[in-house]
């Protein structure tokens, strides 16, 4: 055999070789670093300042929380006719900078606490399953050393101000959330002014007549040609200034006429159409878009958001999509002028599932 040139990987001590018993590494194991320690693991007055500029960040949340607070229930409640523009850039100044000032000042407090108060000695541990009653508590004295490197139970001002910040920076978000269908029309029962008792009921009743979105004229049966379909609202709406898109959101449907041939009909929704003429909510089901696009050819119904799809001949029973239930359908007749009105409000909640949802009629929940 010819001479090994200089490199090849036959060569002995060229490359390392898995299971060589050697002893020796391609690279030796450096170790950890050495550990340096910060002014802070030195230094008490270092430690204490820490600990107060910690504490500080944590009462600049609660600061931040209690300016939302007040931009958001006491500048915004004032009466309509006394809130200009100015009044609307303070409120909007309070609720930024109270929100910034509670979110970055529990993040920013927590980083430093971490960086200079707690240890940060690295080392290296061994996984091990956790499979008897020994490893358990081994376990359970892990958390422990935890806690207390954390050092909350020696720096009660740290854990006192920290738990203040935590305990009511979520309170803004449910404060907004629990208001969002909170419109200007308060019932003595809180019942009514949250929650979804809200969603049951919208403006249509008994012989509330069907007019055209924007323009607010009312239809006649005979206006409604085959294949047509119709923005509707219920009659008064469009005069209501305070809660106008509060119950247009809830109340806005999509008149449609087929050939009544081509309908499946239930038996106790026989009389809810007038020769063909439907009206159906058009919030989606899934998570409350608006649904205008109607194919006269095959029936359906489209939501541009997530493509759920309805069939008018099945009575809006979802065909495709993530929407979980049919569009409702509000129950209309004529009048003697011959103008489509409501024969009551809709008889189930409109818009998407929620977890309080009961889709059978008030009669059948009562009883």
């Amino acid at each position: 055999m010819g001479e090994q040139r200089h490199g090849d990987p036959g060569t002995p001590g060229t490359v390392e070789r898995a299971g060589d018993d050697s002893g020796k590494f391609a690279i030796e194991n450096p170790g950890l670093p050495p550990h340096r320690p910060r002014t802070t693991d030195e230094d008490p007055r270092a430690a204490k300042r820490a600990e107060r500029q910690v504490s500080f960040l944590f009462i600049l949340s609660i600061i931040g929380t209690l300016l939302f607070f007040v931009g958001y229930f006491g500048v915004g409640q004032l009466p309509l006719d006394e809130t200009n523009m100015d009044l609307i850039r303070v409120q909007n100044t309070l609720l930024g900078l109270g929100t910034a000032f509670a979110m970055l000042g529990i993040g920013i407090g927590i980083v430093q606490w971490s960086r200079a108060l707690m240890p940060d000695h690295e080392w290296v541990e061994e996984r091990e399953s956790v499979a008897n009653e020994e490893d358990r508590s081994d376990a359970v004295s892990i958390v422990n050393d935890v806690i207390d490197e954390s050092q909350i139970k020696r720096r009660p001002l740290l854990r006192n101000t920290l738990i203040g910040a935590l305990a009511i920076a979520p309170l803004p978000a449910i404060a907004i959330f629990r208001d969002l269908d909170n419109s200007g029309n308060q019932s003595d029962d809180p019942a009514q002014n949250f929650g979804p008792e809200r969603l049951r009921h919208t403006m249509w009743d008994t012989g509330t007549r069907l007019v055209r979105d924007v323009t607010g004229t009312p239809i006649r049966a005979s206006d409604v040609t085959i294949g047509s379909a119709i923005h509707v609202v219920p009659d008064g709406l469009l005069d209501m200034h305070d809660d106008m898109l509060n119950q247009k959101a809830k109340a806005v449907v999509l008149l449609m006429r087929m050939n009544p041939e081509d309908m499946n009909i239930s038996p106790e929704r026989e009389d809810w159409h007038v020769d063909g003429i439907v009206a159906y909510s058009k919030i989606c089901t899934h998570v409350g878009c608006p649904i205008a696009l109607y194919e006269q050819h095959t029936h359906h119904l489209l939501c541009p958001c997530h493509q759920s799809t309805y069939d008018l001949t099945q009575e809006m029973k979802v065909v495709f999509g993530p929407a979980s239930h049919p569009l409702p359908q509000l129950p209309i007749t004529v009048d003697n002028e011959g103008f489509l009105v409501a024969q009551s409000d809709f008889l189930e909640p409109v818009g998407p599932a929620y977890w309080e949802r009961d889709p059978r009629p008030a009669e059948e929940r009562e009883a």
